[in-house]
């Protein structure tokens, strides 16, 4: 008889796996090895993974965790990073002689300077001169016959008294300037008009009245001729009483009229 044909036998299953739990999910491990890699090893080796992928996620997860550690750590900066002066190793010997007194440092002149204001209005003028002497600024009006109001913060700024770039002193009277109403011009000179007054109206020409004298006496020693008591101071009292030319006879005739003796008196 023939022996029976050798018969081999099954391969045996593999083994189940055993199920996973939740902190072994592929997603949760990923996380943690980034966000905290030392939890992140943990559960890489607790999970179903094999045995080379366990050690890669190791390995980069390590590295991953050690290179800000292994970073250089920041610059120190303001007062601690500043490097502390060496002390002495020997303290200097005092001196006999006392030490010369610090010579004090000439501060610069901080008084302040009066600005231009021509042209500002009052308001800005005023905030400007306050703050820089803590003072007040008056104003006028730079036409005498025109009154400033009480609400004048408008005006503009015509003259200054304080030439600009002058010294200002808060003790010291407050700077004036004058001010006209916006659109108006500027005067020539402050205090001027802005209305001219009417000229007055020329006198009237007084008349000499006529006075009465004794008639001067003629070449022939004898008073004029009808002279009666008629007299004339002069020839302007002959031209303002409508006599001249006055003739040699007539009422008020007198040699002292006749400048050339030829009988016509204040013929010119």
């Amino acid at each position: 008889m023939y022996p029976p044909p050798h018969t081999h036998a099954p391969a045996p299953m593999p083994a189940p796996k055993p199920p996973r739990r939740w902190w072994q999910h592929p997603a949760l491990i990923i996380t943690a090895l980034v966000v905290f890699p030392p939890a992140g090893i943990a559960l890489a080796w607790t999970s179903q993974w094999e045995r080379t992928q366990k050690i890669l996620a190791t390995v980069l997860s390590g590295v991953w965790f050690l290179i800000p550690l292994l970073s250089d750590a920041p610059k120190e900066t303001g007062a601690e990073g500043k490097a502390q002066p060496a002390v002495a190793s020997a303290a200097p010997a005092p001196s006999s002689s006392p030490p010369p007194s610090p010579t004090p440092t000439p501060t610069p002149s901080a008084e302040p300077q009066m600005p231009s204001v021509v042209g500002w209005p009052y308001a800005q003028a005023e905030k400007t001169v306050e703050e820089l002497i803590d003072g007040e600024l008056k104003a006028l009006s730079a036409y005498a016959d025109v009154s400033l109001p009480a609400d004048h913060g408008t005006w503009l700024v015509c003259f200054q008294d304080v030439t600009a770039g002058s010294r200002l002193v808060a003790q010291s009277a407050a700077p004036v300037v004058h001010l006209v109403a916006p659109g108006t011009a500027c005067p020539a000179t402050p205090g001027t008009d802005l209305r001219p007054k009417p000229a007055a109206p020329a006198p009237a020409p007084t008349t000499a009245a006529p006075t009465t004298t004794a008639p001067e006496p003629d070449d022939d020693g004898t008073g004029g001729s009808g002279g009666g008591n008629v007299s004339y101071k002069n020839c302007t009292a002959v031209k303002a009483a409508g006599a001249a030319p006055i003739h040699r006879g007539d009422p008020g005739y007198g040699r002292h009229l006749d400048r050339d003796g030829d009988g016509v008196a204040c013929e010119s």
